[in-house]
């Protein structure tokens, strides 16, 4: 679990995170949302460490992040995965160098075992039989599960998702969301999502944390989050909902004509 306490963060003397506090649970995918310039990033980017808060603690399973000695936050980061929104693989490496990387740079197994290691991350996210392709060789979503099965390599305890279905179709966000989900509750990850995808936190919002003007207003689930009587809740997810559905639908004339 991460717990982060009474969070503040400013820049040029302008607050962007207000005495934030929130539960991110192992074993679910916790949801970050809320509108552009809601504080989503900053937070994430504090929790992970790439950002230093004004204030406050943050808890890796009781560790104070903000107290650890260098060494102590290189090992921690040795537990943390990451899923970055344009999935930022190397164009020069095939899917299996990819999935390599990691456990070259970070790893003390044998080179048997990383193989071993990464081949079976590529395998859990439906990839075998592409090992030996390159990313401009592979569709969106393909390259988005080389992404996640990289950021699962060493076997993290912390994942980390900067809007993992940007720029995918619905069909393959939902893949995606599924995934993160299964591999969430399969190995007891504290997995942390930054989203604006109204059919990812519908779908798989199991813990969620909404942002308004850096603070925070609103925790709970996807079967709460219609009944609640929040204003700028109730504005984020109907406009949000409505954009997706425009968005969905563009998308699924596109593939129409194609067809």
């Amino acid at each position: 679990m991460i717990e982060v306490k009474n969070i503040t963060k400013s820049f040029d003397g302008k607050t962007i995170l207000h005495d934030v506090s929130a539960k991110f649970y192992s074993g679910k995918t916790n949801l970050i949302i809320g509108q552009s310039g809601s504080g989503k990033t900053v937070l994430m980017k504090s929790i992970v460490g790439l950002v230093r808060p004004d204030k406050g603690e943050i808890l890796y399973d009781g560790r104070d992040l903000l107290k650890m000695t260098d060494r102590q936050t290189k090992r921690l980061r040795h537990e943390i995965g990451m899923l970055f929104q344009g999935s930022a693989l190397f164009d020069s490496e095939t899917v299996l160098g990819n999935v390599m990387f990691p456990l070259m740079m970070f790893s003390d197994k044998s080179r048997e075992e990383q193989l071993e290691r990464a081949h079976f991350c590529i395998n859990r996210v439906n990839l075998g039989g592409a090992e030996s392709k390159y990313p401009s060789e592979i569709s969106g979503g393909m390259q988005k599960r080389v992404a996640i099965a990289r950021a699962i390599a060493l076997n993290p305890r912390y994942l980390f998702c900067d809007e993992p279905n940007s720029g995918l179709d619905p069909k393959t966000s939902i893949l995606i969301d599924e995934l993160l989900h299964d591999i969430t509750v399969e190995y007891d990850i504290t997995t942390i999502i930054n989203t604006h995808d109204m059919n990812s936190v519908l779908g798989i919002g199991d813990n969620i944390v909404f942002l308004n003007k850096g603070h925070r207003e609103w925790v709970g689930d996807k079967n709460r989050i219609f009944t609640i009587s929040n204003e700028a809740l109730n504005d984020f997810v109907f406009a949000t909902r409505l954009f997706q559905e425009v968005k969905d639908y563009i998308i699924s004339q596109g593939e129409n004509e194609r067809d």
